[in-house]
């Protein structure tokens, strides 16, 4: 008995040090090139990226920032994120507890009805065998190639992509959340001009028509003026439909029934942050999409690895024992006790290509998990540049369109003015009124798309989510 524990005790040992005999590689991150990412007339040099601000310094108006609070924790987008996470989390805890062996217990009762012309049959008076069985079976297997730790390491790598992906959602929420409010706040302004415009065409209908008693202009001239005044009146329509659907996308965001949406007006509005890119090799570590990208190229090359040790023989040891009697009077006795161990090295040969086939479908999953990853760091970088350009785009935009507004706006008075002693005709200030008006709605929309742009470069550079 104690050649036997001695024997067992030294194959334990055994297989525990060939733990360390790994061929399973190690993972190193792939050299990418970041220098050239962004698309700016001087390489970024910035030590601090915007991205590294949190939102509720970003977003200072308090309304939205409860929006935004009120989103990340009622969205259901975010909800069924979280279920994702607990999911993998599961995974990942399976995937721990491979190091540790399986023990599982059962007890069992077999009856067995003999022939009497078979061969037991005929030796034994009884021919009637009822046994009764309790069993415990212990099964460990040595990590001698590294596969159970490359597994572990895959579904911590797979729980580490989901939770990566749901900050993701978190980044994508907060902006969406963001640019609809202050799409919002755009159109209430818009609104507030064209009621504004039609006060004055309004105006204009009745002193087009004292112009008409007087001789002044014809009736084409009462009609088109009337007609500018109607078309005025539809672009408040559509405005204010416009902002009927806004409120119910924001709703949605916010997981409530579209309703009517608080908020507060666009001229208190003041997204000023500063402009700060950081390096481009900042976004390995700032986007979350780019985070999940590596982690699944992770969890595919330990995958790679589990595939590859398939190919090596595996070392399995199996113990059971437990009480086994045909007289349940004697079950529970020591004489019932029953023990055995089976040790064993088994190595594949041939097996249909199974083995072959699972390694080659985990290496060009590996090759494909580097691509997405390589990728998104290229669509980060074009993100980080379209929305920096838009940004300038629509600052520059904003310099020349107020003074376009500025321009129109006189020009509508003096014509107005001109009318009224017949130095102009009706066209020319149906022109510069509808000028005017288009100018002063552009101008809103050029302040809307600079904020969206700003929002738009603080998720592209992966700020949100911290």
């Amino acid at each position: 008995m104690k050649n036997k524990i001695y024997k067992i005790t030294l194959l334990v040992l055994s297989a525990t040090l060939l733990q360390s005999c790994f061929v399973a590689k190690d993972y190193k991150r792939p050299d990418l090139k970041t220098e050239d990412l962004y698309r700016t007339e001087v390489a970024s040099t910035d030590s601090v990226s915007l991205a590294n601000a949190s939102w509720d310094k970003i977003f200072t108006d308090p309304i939205l920032q409860n929006y935004i609070k009120k989103g990340l924790e009622n969205n259901y987008d975010i909800r069924i994120a979280m279920q994702n996470l607990a999911a993998a989390q599961a995974t990942m805890l399976q995937g721990k507890a491979g190091y540790f062996p399986t023990l599982s217990a059962g007890t069992d009762w077999t009856h067995q009805e003999l022939s009497k012309n078979s061969q037991f049959g005929a030796i034994v008076n009884n021919t009637t065998v009822n046994q009764y069985q309790l069993t415990g079976t212990l099964s460990w297997e040595a990590d001698i190639w590294g596969k159970i730790r490359s597994n572990k390491r895959g579904t911590q790598a797979a729980y580490l992509q989901t939770n990566a992906a749901n900050q993701a959602i978190k980044t994508q929420l907060i902006a969406s959340i963001a640019t609809t409010y202050y799409q919002l706040l755009a159109v209430d302004e818009q609104i507030k001009v064209a009621e504004e415009t039609l006060i004055n065409r309004n105006k204009s209908v009745e002193t087009i028509n004292a112009l008409k008693k007087s001789g002044n202009v014809t009736e084409v001239g009462v009609k088109q003026t009337e007609a500018q005044k109607y078309a005025t009146e539809l672009i408040i329509a559509d405005l204010k439909n416009n902002s009927i659907l806004l409120e119910n996308t924001l709703s949605i965001l916010l997981a409530e029934a579209p309703a009517k949406i608080e908020r507060s007006s666009f001229e208190s509005q003041k997204l000023e942050p500063a402009i700060t890119l950081g390096v481009p090799a900042s976004l390995l570590r700032n986007r979350p999409d780019i985070i999940a990208a590596e982690y699944n190229l992770i969890s595919n090359f330990e995958m790679t690895n589990v595939a590859k040790s398939n190919f090596y023989p595996s070392l399995k040891v199996t113990a059971t024992g437990g009480l086994q009697s045909i007289d349940i009077k004697k079950w529970l006795s020591a004489n019932s006790v029953f023990a055995n161990i089976v040790t064993g090295i088994t190595q594949p040969i041939f097996n249909q290509r199974q083995i072959k086939t699972k390694y080659e479908i985990a290496k060009a999953n590996q090759e494909k998990a580097y691509l997405q990853f390589e990728q998104s760091l290229l669509t980060a970088g074009k993100e980080v540049s379209d929305a920096l350009a838009q940004y300038k785009n629509e600052t520059y935009k904003i310099t020349v369109r107020e003074k376009q507004v500025e321009s129109l706006t006189k020009a509508a008075a003096f014509s107005d003015e001109l009318l009224t002693y017949g130095l102009a005709n009706y066209l020319e200030v149906l022109t510069s009124k509808n000028d005017a008006l288009n100018a002063k709605l552009n101008l809103v929309d050029n302040k809307f798309q600079q904020y969206k742009a700003i929002i738009q470069l603080y998720k592209a550079l992966g700020g949100g989510w911290q």
